[in-house]
């Protein structure tokens, strides 16, 4: 009977995993439709190429070598295929390659954040490079220092000081968006995007419905990102934690959503449908960090201020002509940030002092690495398309077609 009764809750807890994990690989077609919908008509084909290629280079590198770095095991998952029950000390839980199947879906998440940071001057196949650096090396190491529990090159360990991110504030989200921070200083604002005088120029995305519908999609596949980060769901404990999980998001995510709106309004006098898109990204991000402990007021209002500050982000952005296509640094890492530091309201088992030091730990690690990844290919191959293929648009010059030909009058 007992015996029973454990199949039965490994095979159900295989069986959500698997299905988050591919609610979450749906949040590539969510990032891609946002991209796609937030630049301009004549760079449309490059950033979806680069979305559905980056999805492909991070399964591949993980499995090569990333989930080995981050968890331990064997290059090529060569020994990942058995029930991790049989023989085994401590009897898995859950399919062992189930686990590598949901965490390569949020190394493509990290990555995701980038190509929106750099999106319409960067070169297709430089990103392609960085890609592979930071699915294979970048991002598995710093995970190997938070989820991994390893300790920090044998300095110090985040999970004595108190640092706790529940599915990924910091790990993923402020880790893509400080990789895209490096990106965006060294390939440079685009043309016309920062005046002379200082002043800033609007380059409005080509399609805004696209844009709300990636929105959507990536409001559905955050509920396996952080529901799946439950780990379980076969008993009351667990099917209970992921239901308040759930909850817990989906209320951010409207708090941040409505708080950007007003936001938006009062600043500008007008309601900024952009911002509010990226209001609700924000409060989902912002809850990510800790979304089982909160109640649903409380996680309405942690959303509520992601949404306010990703409004002012986004605009300090532009003073420091950081240009960020679709506002992904503000999104991700400004809230990511944000998200941490609003973990020990909640959570008596999380420390500020815990929370800061792994927050700099990732933005030092990934920065400072994606900083020299990008160094070196600017100085090999260059990272930045010349200035004509950039007036013309980077569809034609780096992938010989146009998203909307119909539309684009003949020269």
């Amino acid at each position: 009977m007992e015996n029973d009764i454990f199949q039965l809750q490994y095979a159900l807890d295989t069986f959500y995993f698997l299905v988050c994990g591919a609610l979450v690989m749906w949040m590539a077609a969510g990032f891609a439709m946002l991209e796609a919908g937030l630049v301009r008509t004549k760079n449309t084909t490059e950033i979806l190429t680069k979305n559905v290629a980056l999805f492909a280079i991070a399964c591949i590198m993980y499995m090569v070598c990333g989930y080995m770095i981050m968890y331990g095991g064997d290059l090529f998952l060569s020994t990942i295929t058995g029930d991790g029950v049989a023989g085994a000390e401590e009897p898995a839980t859950y399919a062992p390659s189930a686990d590598f199947y949901f965490q390569v879906v949020f190394v493509a998440t990290a990555l995701s954040i980038v190509s929106g940071a750099v999106a319409e001057r960067m070169k297709l196949w430089a990103f392609l490079a960085f890609a592979v650096v930071m699915t294979g090396f970048i991002y598995p190491m710093e995970g190997s220092w938070t989820w991994g529990g390893n300790a920090v090159f044998g300095m110090y360990s985040l999970g004595d000081l108190g640092f706790l991110d529940f599915a990924g504030s910091g790990i993923v989200h402020m880790a893509g968006a400080a990789a895209a921070l490096a990106g965006v200083i060294l390939v440079g604002a685009r043309k016309g995007k920062y005046g002379a005088d200082g002043s800033v120029n609007a380059i409005p995305g080509a399609n805004l419905p696209l844009a709300t519908l990636g929105t959507f999609i990536l409001w559905l596949g955050w509920f396996g990102f952080n529901g799946g980060s439950v780990l379980a769901t076969a008993s009351v404990d667990s099917a209970n934690a992921v239901a308040v999980v759930f909850m817990n998001t989906n209320a951010a995510a409207a708090g941040g959503l409505i708080a950007a709106l007003i936001t938006a309004r009062l600043m500008f006098g007008k309601a900024d449908l952009t911002m509010a898109l990226n209001g609700a990204l924000a409060g989902l991000v912002a809850i990510t960090a800790g979304p089982d402990t909160p109640s649903a007021l409380q996680a309405t209002i942690f959303g509520g201020l992601g949404g306010i500050l990703v409004v002012f982000s986004i605009i300090t952005m532009d003073k420091l002509k950081i240009d960020d296509p679709v506002g992904a640094i503000s999104v991700h890492g400004t809230v990511g940030l944000l998200g941490l530091l609003l973990v020990p309201i909640t959570n008596g088992d999380a420390s500020y002092v815990g929370q800061i030091v792994g927050a700099l730990t990732i933005f030092v690690w990934v920065f400072v690495t994606s900083l020299i990844v990008f160094g070196v290919l600017k100085a090999v191959m260059g990272i930045r398309v010349s200035e004509e293929e950039e007036y013309e648009g980077v569809d034609l010059a780096e992938c010989g077609m146009e998203a909307y030909p119909e539309f684009i009058s003949a020269k």
